[in-house]
């Protein structure tokens, strides 16, 4: 008998690979997913505590879903199990459990590869089952094999966990210490996602340049390595990886950008600050100056690669001479894109306890300070492209009949008025219009292009 699974999923692409994961461990007991919680058989809150009130989000939307759970009872339709997962479910499981004694799961993201398991003790259970240990055992190991195609664009998860221990990050706390998968689990999963459709593979990991697994020929290889390994799978056209911290980034790596054409120009690698005083307070373990000379290996190796990066303003501390450094590194390095956030306390990180918090007006003036400069600087990347060619694989229907999006190799979003025949294909599109957060353009040729035959057309220098 087919269930109706609902998973609705917060946060970073890692929760998104996990959700997908889910739906592979769910499917030998007849669950398939279905886009609304509305009469589903079980519904999983897939959750992220990086964001500002995360805990009380998950609350929030489970009083809305108890409705759904009474109502499905009332009306003899059956049960809907209702769970939590992910990393809030990881870091306050007892307080979800306390509040929330309708939840009939909670578990961490370690250990959804044994949900058959709770979900049979949920359903003899009166009260909640909640499982966030860290199991012995890697869930990796345990996992089925994807059912079907997961897309034109996969993601595939490479690393999990952090030793970093950033004052203001729960991370290690949630998804626990570094792990990474051996090469030749990571290669086996890339060759199904090929011949399931799959044309471009981003790697995940909270430290995804921190990967060191074991290879096949018995030594422990690096990033680089896989990503060479990978380039060899015949019909696997782009490579992406995501995030990255500059303390992990290998020579080998560095080259793989110049040597591998797979290997997209695009590298999201978080700075957070451009303070040393605020960079030390966050235990980031490098300095500004580290970053920018990181910053220029890169880009000696790969001259048109596009920057992206995470910031913090209102870190505890921090004064207007210490933003001031911040906007002094965003102006010098330039990014096509980034991810700029006000410094919210995670309970149980030492920075929620330094004493010098700032005022949330403090911390709101200078976000809006830092935006308008990130933005100013997406905006004339993406302009620069007005009257070029792009190699834009097509990976999803546009909102209007005979639309097709995809995405450059920079990583902007690309749409176009194009046959669905060409999904799944790399194709040259002429950029007719840029806005701040996609590119418009023309289908020159149906032809498959590479992304070597193309080059962006102005350096992020220039657009800073």
């Amino acid at each position: 008998m087919t269930k109706k699974l609902f998973i609705k999923t917060w946060g970073c692409q890692m929760n998104v690979y996990d959700s997908a994961r889910m739906v592979d461990v769910l499917a030998p007991l007849g669950y398939r997913p279905v886009d609304e919680p509305d009469g589903a058989d079980m519904v999983i809150l897939n959750t992220c505590h990086i964001r500002e009130k995360a805990a009380e989000k998950v609350f929030s939307e489970l009083g809305r879903l108890r409705q759904l759970k009474d109502r499905k009872a009332e009306a003899e339709d059956g049960r809907m199990i209702l769970a939590v997962a992910g990393c809030v479910a990881q870091a306050e499981g007892e307080e979800i459990v306390a509040r929330a004694p309708f939840v009939d799961m909670v578990f961490g993201p370690q250990t959804y590869h044994t949900l058959p398991e709770m979900v049979a003790k949920a359903s003899r259970a009166a009260g909640s089952v909640l499982n966030t240990d860290f199991p012995a055992e890697s869930k990796f190991d345990l996992l089925p094999e994807e059912a079907g195609s997961q897309g034109v664009a996969a993601f595939l998860a490479v690393q999990e966990g952090c030793d970093k221990f950033c004052t203001f990050c729960v991370v290690p706390y949630t998804r626990g210490a570094e792990f990474s998968r051996p090469a030749g689990q990571i290669l086996a999963e890339a060759k199904r996602l090929v011949a399931g459709g799959t044309r471009e593979i981003t790697l995940l990991g909270q430290n995804v340049n921190a990967w060191h697994g074991d290879g096949p020929d018995g030594a422990t290889w690096g990033l680089g390595r896989l990503i060479r390994a990978l380039a060899e799978i015949d019909g696997l056209a782009r490579i992406r990886y995501t995030t990255s911290h500059p303390r992990d980034m290998a020579d080998d790596l560095i080259r793989a950008h110049a040597e591998v054409p797979q290997l997209m120009p695009y590298l999201h690698l978080p700075v957070q600050a451009g303070s040393d005083r605020i960079l030390a307070a966050m235990n980031r373990k490098h300095s500004a100056d580290d970053y920018r000379r990181l910053v220029d290996r890169l880009r000696d190796a790969k001259p048109d690669l596009a920057m992206s990066g995470d910031f913090i303003v209102g870190f505890p501390g921090e004064t207007d001479a210490d933003f001031a450094q911040t906007l002094k590194l965003v102006t010098e390095i330039g990014y096509a894109q980034a991810y700029s956030f006000k410094y919210s306390s995670r309970p149980g990180t030492p920075a929620a306890v330094e004493g010098a918090q700032l005022p949330d007006a403090v911390k709101e003036a200078r976000l809006e300070a830092l935006r308008q400069l990130l933005d100013a600087q997406q905006i004339a990347f993406n302009h620069g492209f007005v009257g070029r060619s792009v190699p834009v694989l097509f990976d999803r229907v546009g909102r209007r009949d005979g639309q097709l999006l995809g995405r450059s190799p920079w990583m902007q979003s690309v749409h176009a008025e194009a046959d669905e025949r060409l999904l799944g294909r790399i194709v040259e599109v002429r950029v007719d219009a840029a806005r701040a957060n996609s590119l418009a353009g023309t289908v020159v040729t149906g032809e498959y292009v590479t992304a070597s035959s193309f080059q962006p057309a102005v350096t992020l220098e220039a657009s800073a």
